[in-house]
C-alpha cells in the first residue's frame, strides 16, 4: 500500500531504539501507555513531528511555540517549559546515539481518567509525554517524479467546529480524506476550505507555481506549518512573489507547477491533480529552487557541529 509523502526506508535500527515514556527511556517493545490514557480513549492530546540533522532538531523553537499554544487551546498542562521540554527530546536522543535522518514524533495526552469519559474532571495525575525518534528518511520511490493528488469531498472545516490549526491526536477528517484518496489511488488527498477554496492536503501543504508566483492558501483553513511558513520565508527572501489567497480547482488545474510541503519530506512537488496533469510533469524549476533554498535553510539552522 502506497504512504505517498510517509514513504520511507525501513531501518532495522529502529528495533532497538529507546522510547521516551514520561520521563522513562524504554525498549521498543516495553514502551506503552494505559487504556485508560486520555489519548487512546478520547484522542484529547497534541503532537509534532521533528526532524533530527547534525544532532539538532531544526527548527525546534517553532514547532515546540506550536505545541504550547494547542496545549493552552485545549487547557492542557504539560507540566514542563519548553526548554525542559526540549531537554527530554535531546536526552532521548542522546541516549540513541542518534545525529542526522531521524524523525521524532512528540506527544502529549491529557493523560490517565479514572473511568472512560470526556470530561477533564474525569482525569488523574499529570500528562503523557511520549517522545518516539526513529531513523527514517523518504523512500527513493517517495515522490519519484511528482506525487498524485486527488480532490476529496471530505472538507477542512471552520474553527468553531474543530479548528483546524489545532495539531491534535484526532484527526478523524485527515483520516477519511486520506483514504478517500487511496481508494482513488493516489498518494495525497487535497482538501477544500468550507467556501470550496483549495485549502490543503491531509497531511502537507499544498502550494501552485504561476507565472513565476507562489500560492497557497489562505491558511484559514489548515494547520500553521513549520514547513509552509519557511517555505513562504524564503520566497520573501529571495524576490520571490508569494501569496496567501483563496484560489480555486480551476487555477489549480492550470498551474505551471505544484508542491506540497511537510517537515519529513521537505518539499515534493505534484504532477497530477484529479487527473490534469501539472504542465510541468514533475519537478519544475522554481520547486527545484526552492528545494535548494529550503535544504540550505535546514543546513544553515543545523551545521555540522554547531551544536544545538
Amino acid at each position: 500500500m502506497t504512504m505517498g509523502v510517509h514513504s520511507y526506508e525501513d531501518d532495522p535500527r529502529n528495533e532497538t531504539v529507546l522510547i521516551y515514556v514520561n520521563g522513562d527511556l524504554r525498549p521498543r517493545a516495553e514502551a506503552t501507555v494505559s487504556v485508560f490514557d486520555s489519548g487512546f480513549i478520547l484522542g484529547d492530546g497534541v503532537w509534532e513531528g521533528l526532524r533530527l540533522h547534525n544532532g539538532k532538531v531544526a527548527f525546534l523553537d517553532q514547532h515546540l511555540d506550536r505545541l504550547y499554544e494547542g496545549a493552552k487551546s485545549i487547557d492542557l498542562d504539560i507540566g514542563m517549559t519548553p526548554a525542559e521540554l526540549a531537554e527530554e527530546i535531546y536526552r532521548t536522543t542522546g541516549a540513541n546515539e542518534m545525529e542526522s535522518g531521524v524523525h521524532v514524533r512528540l506527544m502529549v495526552t491529557r493523560g490517565l481518567k479514572a473511568t472512560p469519559y470526556q470530561s477533564p474532571a474525569a482525569n488523574i495525575g499529570g500528562p503523557t509525554i511520549v517522545v518516539i525518534p526513529e531513523y527514517k528518511l523518504p523512500s527513493e520511490s517517495a515522490g519519484g517524479d511528482g506525487i498524485r493528488l486527488f480532490t476529496v469531498h471530505v472538507r477542512r472545516g471552520a474553527p468553531d467546529v474543530q479548528d483546524p490549526k489545532l495539531n491534535s491526536h484526532s484527526k478523524l477528517n485527515c483520516i477519511a480524506a486520506c483514504i478517500q484518496a487511496q481508494k482513488a489511488g493516489v498518494d495525497e488527498a487535497l482538501m477544500l476550505d468550507p467556501h470550496g477554496f483549495v485549502a490543503t492536503c491531509n497531511s502537507t501543504h499544498f502550494f501552485i507555481v504561476r507565472k513565476g508566483e507562489v500560492w497557497t492558501s489562505s491558511g484559514n483553513y489548515c494547520l500553521k506549518g513549520i514547513t509552509r511558513g519557511n517555505v513562504l520565508h524564503l520566497c520573501r527572501e529571495n524576490g520571490i512573489p508569494a501569496f496567501e489567497k483563496d484560489f480555486s480547482l480551476t487555477e489549480v488545474y492550470g498551474a505551471d507547477e505544484a508542491f506540497v510541503t511537510g517537515t519529513f519530506a521537505g518539499l515534493m512537488p505534484v504532477r497530477e491533480i484529479d487527473g490534469r496533469e501539472i504542465e510541468a510533469g514533475g519537478t519544475g524549476p522554481m520547486t527545484q529552487r526552492l528545494n535548494e533554498l529550503y535544504r540550505g535553510l535546514i543546513e544553515a539552522d543545523c551545521p555540522p557541529g554547531g551544536g544545538r
